[in-house]
Order: C-alpha cells, then structure tokens, then sequence
C-alpha cells in the first residue's frame, strides 16, 4: 500500500529571503542603508536571507527592473509579496513592519 506524505510550503520563518538594495555608489545614505540592513538580517534573518546590492551607477538599465524611482531603495522579492522601502533604512521599526519581520521571544 503507497502512502502520500504531505508536503508543506516552507513558512516565512523557514523561508530564504531574497532582498535587493538599490543604491547610488558610496553616499553617506547608500553606505549607512547597507549597514542597518546587515545589522536587520543579521538579528533577525540570520543564516535565511540572500542580499544582492545593485548600484544604480554602474548599471543604470537595471532600474526599470522593480521600477526604482528613488534611491537607496530596498527591495524585498521573496517571500512574496514584493515590498519596497526607501531611505537609509535607520528607523529599525519602520523597516521590520515593512519588511514584515515578525519578531519573537523578544528580539
């Protein structure tokens, strides 16, 4: 007799985040957004986040993309849906809601 296992989508606790940052070469805000963004994914994702940094100078053509219209912006792919959150990402509260980083126990 063959059983079926049931399979279950991963959840966004187990879930690789894929997350793009937008900046514009090392501007004190491209530089101090990339900074708290490792910091967030360091408390909250770590070892379940994949960060790709795209700077806008250098590839110009990759914009229209996910539609950038300001910079440094951070893109969040997956898990879906897309969210988008501009600035230097300094308000720590702002970016977890935006994100939708649940945090537990405390964190």
């Amino acid at each position: 007799m063959k059983t079926d296992v049931a399979t279950t989508a991963p959840t966004m606790e187990e879930e690789t985040w894929e997350l793009r940052l937008y900046v514009a070469g090392q501007t004190t805000k491209s530089v101090t957004a990339l900074a708290n963004l490792k910091k967030y994914c360091e408390e909250y994702l770590k070892g379940r986040y994949q960060l790709e940094v795209i700077d806008l100078l250098q590839h110009p053509q990759l914009a229209a993309g996910d539609q950038i219209l300001a910079i440094p912006t951070l893109v969040r792919k997956v898990p879906v849906p897309i969210r988008k959150i501009i600035g230097d990402l300094s308000n720590q509260e702002r970016v977890l809601v935006g994100l939708d980083i649940r945090v537990v126990d405390g964190k």
